[in-house]
């Protein structure tokens, strides 16, 4: 990629104006700085990024998670199109599909997770229209529930999944994904109002003037100049996969502000529901990154090169070029922060196992969901979970890089004979501590406590580690009382 084609302007910083923080303490370092400006000018993030922070409706408390969450979904469409069309003989459209139909099922299950918490999304009421079409709208349709009133049904005159669901290579792939959204979307006020059956006669979203499709897909890859021998078909694929995935990432940043404000508040249930999602975020970031291993290995590797994507000493991977990917990592990082908060307890600045303490008393206690505690459990467990499916995604990559761009790439393996400081941020990542110890060794104590009471040893007689086995008597001795 030339110099002249880069771009020096930078995404727009995310609504959340309270930021956690490590935002800025992920701010890329001065030596990535050129390869992260390339890599936002080539995915065109910088035009994304005003899609996905826009404020169009004020009081839809929900607008900066959910629209970055629907327009990867749209994104997705436009890739099944992408894949499908394909001309070149050897690329594997049997499987692309299952993939891709895989991909938009994750994203709508997370969707309609969302979409449970209304917050004000705007929605067209179907019953309103007393059975009549508005001319201006071309994709309705009029039917009838039986027993109740006419309902206009209304479907997305922008979005490409309408429009895939007339195509005979994909209308398998798109009826299944509007089924996916039919069942999905159960529990949910509204639909999305994408050609799904919408039994229920559910008002639907505003779909095209929440996503903007329309603007959205003017954003895709810029076909290369040149001769006709320079285009590469996996350009295409490798800017709408990255553009899929920062989507996601935007949401992740917005899902991570959610969270934050719902600790401040001490709202402990919906803080743990928030974070169980941002883990099934993570796992999509995985599948999305995936989709690399379809990649024809000499079409992209010249794309590779062409792109200057190479290997070199001290340079980071690919996906470490993404300034979102750094701040979401490094944000997950610090919710071990709020740890001693949730215990309800201050860290010992000498090193003590107070929040181990307070961590083995809740979750020995009888009244663990109950009273000032209830949400806190699930909440830590949920904590734990973040930090594997973080940790697997970036175990998951470097295994990834190695099968799509060659060993070379995967620079990690020198990790157990080289000091930390001399390995790749992949290596490094792979030999940091767990993020939760103090989590981590209440839960070993606690597994210690149970085991030895099984076998019928005294609790008093153990061999004590900092006065663990004491604390535990103790706690079994409060919670013997309480009960």
């Amino acid at each position: 990629m030339a110099a002249s084609e880069i771009s020096a302007r930078s995404s727009p910083a995310p609504s959340n104006p309270k930021p956690f923080p490590s935002e800025s303490a992920a701010a890329p370092r001065g030596h990535d700085a050129s390869a992260i400006v390339a890599y936002e000018h080539y995915l065109r993030l910088p035009e994304l990024a005003k899609l996905w922070s826009s404020k169009d409706f004020p009081r839809w408390a929900d607008e900066s998670i959910l629209k970055p969450a629907l327009q990867g979904l749209e994104i997705t469409f436009r890739f099944i199109s992408l894949a499908l069309s394909d001309p070149r003989p050897y690329a594997n459209h049997r499987e692309w599909k299952r993939r891709l139909e895989s991909l938009a099922a994750r994203q709508v299950e997370l969707i309609a997770t969302l979409c449970e918490e209304d917050g004000g999304a705007p929605i067209a009421d179907l019953s309103s229209c007393k059975g009549l079409v508005s001319r201006d709208k071309s994709s309705q349709e009029v039917w009838k529930v039986p027993g109740s009133t006419s309902v206009v049904s209304r479907t997305s005159e922008q979005s490409l999944l309408p429009r895939l669901a007339t195509w005979e290579k994909s209308e398998d792939v798109a009826s299944k994904i509007l089924f996916q959204i039919e069942s999905q979307m159960q529990r949910c006020r509204f639909t999305l109002g994408l050609g799904e059956p919408n039994l229920a006669g559910k008002p639907t979203l505003e779909y095209d003037l929440v996503v903007r499709p329309s603007d959205l897909h003017a954003l895709k890859r810029r076909s290369p100049g040149g001769s006709k021998d320079a285009k590469n078909h996996e350009d295409q694929a490798l800017c709408t996969i990255q553009q899929i995935l920062e989507s996601w990432l935007f949401a992740a940043r917005e899902l991570l502000a959610r969270i934050e404000q719902r600790m401040d508040a001490k709202d402990w249930v919906q803080a743990g529901s928030d974070c169980w999602l941002l883990e099934r975020v993570w796992k999509l970031l995985s599948e999305v990154e995936d989709l690399h291993l379809l990649m024809d290995p000499d079409d992209f590797l010249r794309l590779k090169a062409q792109l200057g994507i190479k290997a070199t000493t001290g340079s980071e991977a690919l996906c470490l070029r993404s300034a979102a990917l750094l701040q979401v990592t490094s944000s997950c990082k610090d919710l071990k922060r709020t740890v001693p908060w949730i215990l309800g307890v201050e860290a010992d600045p000498n090193g003590g196992p107070r929040v181990q303490d307070a961590a083995m008393r809740l979750f020995h206690s009888r009244r663990r969901g109950e009273g000032d505690n209830l949400g806190k459990m699930d909440l830590l467990q949920a904590l734990q979970a973040v930090e594997a499916a973080l940790k697997r995604f970036f175990f998951a990559y470097r295994q990834l890089v190695a099968a799509v761009m060659g060993s070379l790439e995967a620079s990690g393996n020198r990790a157990v004979y080289v000091p930390s400081e001399a390995l790749d941020s992949l290596s490094q990542m792979f030999l940091e501590p767990p993020y939760f110890p103090s989590l981590d060794a209440a839960k070993t104590f606690l597994g210690d406590f149970w085991q030895n009471d099984l076998q019928g040893v005294a609790v008093a007689a153990l061999p004590t580690q900092s006065g663990t086995d004491k604390r535990l008597h103790l706690a079994d001795k409060d919670r013997t009382t309480r009960i």
